[in-house]
């Protein structure tokens, strides 16, 4: 099989695939001299770069999905004639961002920078599946631990945690309070990899579903 064939094929499959194309699919699928997903996806993206398509191939969620250009979003909006983002409460947006950067945690710790109760809101992350359980921590009495989901990172588009916007970029868009009680709070932030720059508006309003 040809080169040429073969990004023929995963062009399809990217079109085709409802979550995001990884090399252990593509592998099943091709079965023999499957391609290199990586590779493949650079030439796709110089093709639609050079033809000036409305469209790109973005690595998501440990995958690749195609996704239009920011430009055309105020477009597809209106032909779905709805805004394409979750509705969440300020409560619920304020203890997303803390599992998020605080990865995995507690309600009790949750509770402890927000100052409230989060039972509530939590279950309506977990509903959403936003967030999920990672385990049990090992203080007394065995909490639970909540994580954020691969939901999460498809919905706003990231393909890892640590390319969340550091918590300085996130000073100049969201409560500085917050912001405060989450620096103060003695617990770290569980990110093994340096963060790459990225725009607010890809945590915020990127891609997501109702």
């Amino acid at each position: 099989m040809i080169v040429s064939e073969k990004l023929q094929i995963l062009e399809a499959l990217l079109f085709a695939s409802p979550e995001p194309l990884t090399q252990t699919r593509v592998n099943l699928i091709f079965k023999n001299d499957a391609p290199k997903l990586d590779n493949a996806i650079k030439k796709l993206n110089t093709h639609y770069e050079k033809n000036n398509r409305s469209y790109i191939v973005q690595r998501i969620a440990g995958g690749y999905q195609i996704t239009t250009l920011p430009k055309y979003d105020k477009w597809i909006k209106r032909m779905f004639d709805k805004s394409g983002k979750i509705i969440l409460s300020t409560a619920a947006i304020e203890t997303l961002a803390i599992v998020a950067y605080k990865q995995p945690i507690t309600r009790f710790n949750i509770e402890s920078i927000r100052g409230v109760d989060c039972s509530g809101v939590i279950k309506t992350l977990l509903s959403r599946n936003l967030i999920k359980i990672k385990g049990r921590d090992d203080a007394p009495g065995r909490p639970l631990l909540y994580s954020t989901t691969n939901d999460f990172l498809e919905n706003f588009g990231l393909n890892r945690v640590s390319d969340l916007p550091k918590l300085k970029e996130v000073a100049e868009l969201t409560d500085q309070d917050m912001l405060d009680k989450m620096k103060l709070d003695s617990l770290q932030l569980n990110q093994s990899e340096n963060s790459n720059d990225i725009s607010m508006d890809n945590f915020s309003t990127t891609n997501l579903l109702p």
